[in-house]
């Protein structure tokens, strides 16, 4: 399944963590960057994933899942050192939390080359960024293809710095936060609706970004674009599951709507109804070629 041709929509570039989400009766793949490959595959958008797996059952596992996917990963590393990334995630009613274990594969991602064309769209957060290894293979990648950063902070105590983040939104074009992190690297709680966007407006003025999406979970998000503001209610959950990686659904369907420039409310509102969806399963992503399929036929997508 992929969109129609157009030769000029550039594949976008996947960066940072893969890992296993290990509940308490099973071990789910995730990263909040593979997610969005996943769903960016299953989309058709045709992504390059670059991130780093053990040489270990789990680093196979995920190379038999993407194969079975038919996710492109000609970017996906092998290690011989360290192990393939794990999570322990313990959920209080459908909220979770994360213990995230520490020096894995993906925290010594090298640079490499990899088939994209230049200023195409890079998505990155912050987590796999917290070894220098890695860092320095973000850089080089976007250096050596003029590529422009999509940054999804994704904040994970205490493995992020408040100067790196800010330093990650001053490089991007699009950034996506929820509210909790705009709190945290504006350094302001506000108190209305209003508040909320103004804040917004002017963290998007300071850090040059050409999109801001803010996420407020139950209160719905809203955008700020180069055409104004846009807002999204929240879409009811049909018998929630968990929201492990409702955010990175969300983001797949943002970067979607750059990539085949959608109308800013439009991206939104598919954004939110997409994420929903994934709420009402167990785990960030599915093998499950037709719940992609119902999606754009939702939303008026011919796809070949």
């Amino acid at each position: 399944m992929s969109f129609p041709s157009d030769t000029k929509t550039p594949r976008p570039i996947i960066f940072g963590e893969v890992l296993f989400d290990c509940f308490s009766d099973k071990a789910v793949l995730g990263g909040a960057p593979f997610n969005v490959g996943w769903h960016l595959t299953g989309f058709g958008a045709n992504p390059v994933f670059v991130s780093r797996v053990g040489d270990d059952d789990h680093g196979r596992a995920i190379r038999d899942a993407m194969t079975r996917w038919d996710m492109d990963a000609s970017g996906l590393q092998t290690d011989a050192e360290h192990a393939t990334g794990t999570v322990q995630v313990t959920l209080d009613n459908g909220q979770p939390s994360y213990e995230i274990v520490t020096n894995q594969a993906y925290d010594h991602i090298q640079a490499t080359d990899v088939a994209c064309d230049n200023r195409a769209l890079i998505y990155h957060g912050s987590l796999a960024l917290r070894d220098p290894s890695s860092r320095s293979a973000l850089a080089s990648l976007i250096q050596q293809h003029q590529l422009q950063p999509f940054v999804d902070v994704n904040l994970r105590d205490p493995w992020w710095d408040k100067s790196e983040a800010i330093a990650m939104l001053d490089a991007a074009r699009w950034a996506k936060l929820n509210d909790d992190e705009l709190v945290e690297l504006s350094g302001t709680s506000p108190d209305s609706d209003a508040d909320w966007e103004s804040l917004a407006n002017n963290f998007a003025r300071v850090h040059e970004l050409e999109l801001l999406i803010i996420t407020r979970g139950v209160r719905g998000a809203f955008g700020l674009g180069q055409a104004g503001i846009a807002r999204a209610e929240p879409v009811p959950v049909d018998s929630l599951q968990d929201t492990v990686g409702a955010g990175d659904s969300f983001s797949s369907v943002i970067i979607l709507g750059i990539l085949n420039n959608w109308d800013l409310s439009d991206t939104l509102q598919r954004a939110t109804a997409f994420a929903s969806r994934v709420c009402a399963q167990r785990g960030a992503t599915a093998e499950d070629a037709e719940l992609y399929a119902r999606q754009l036929k939702t939303w008026g997508i011919r796809t070949t």
